[in-house]
């Protein structure tokens, strides 16, 4: 079962980042790095109606800058070398992973960019926020609010992943319309 108390957590922070006009970075590799894009799309032009959105960005989209980073600095790092240039305490991290970290293929441990980019994030004051599958895997330690999604099939994962990021922006935009009211 998703915790709703984390997604709540996750709604808190994402409004205090809004309320703040605080930065929300967010991170993924494979199919969570498309999900991190959604994700980002969403938190800068949906949840916010008429009032202003998020400042969201996926840091797997500039692609360009992602190959020469993963070219100069590794794959690892491409995500913290991106960070140290936008990154500013109170900022948030919004970091998706299958199996959080854990787990290795032909390329060495999975997510390890994730990993290093949530320590770096948490090194600035920056508030970090995980979605993970499986049993959560590294992430879960690290990130201050972290919301699992009850499957070990990377097939389910992925959607579901999806699912609780639209709920969060859909609690997300009530938060942020119902504050909006009480101070108009």
């Amino acid at each position: 079962m998703i915790s709703r108390d984390a997604v709540e957590s996750a709604v808190e922070v994402l409004f205090e980042a809004w309320r703040g006009e605080n930065n929300v970075f967010v991170i993924g590799n494979g199919g969570s790095a498309s999900t991190a894009t959604h994700l980002a799309c969403d938190l800068a032009k949906n949840v916010a109606g008429d009032n202003k959105g998020i400042r969201a960005m996926s840091l797997g989209d500039n692609i360009p800058l992602v190959s020469a980073l993963t070219n100069d600095n590794g794959f690892e790092n491409v995500y913290t070398e991106q960070l140290k240039t936008w990154l500013d305490k109170d900022d948030v991290l919004v970091a998706i992973s299958v199996h959080g970290g854990s787990g290795k293929d032909k390329a060495a441990a999975w997510s390890q960019n994730l990993i290093r980019a949530i320590t770096f994030a948490k090194s600035r004051g920056a508030k970090t926020i995980g979605l993970t599958g499986f049993d959560g895997g590294i992430m879960r330690e690290l990130v201050d609010v972290w919301i699992n999604t009850p499957s070990d099939a990377t097939f389910e994962v992925e959607p579901l992943h999806v699912i609780v990021h639209h709920l969060i922006c859909e609690c997300l935009t009530q938060r942020i319309n119902a504050f909006s009211r009480a101070e108009a």
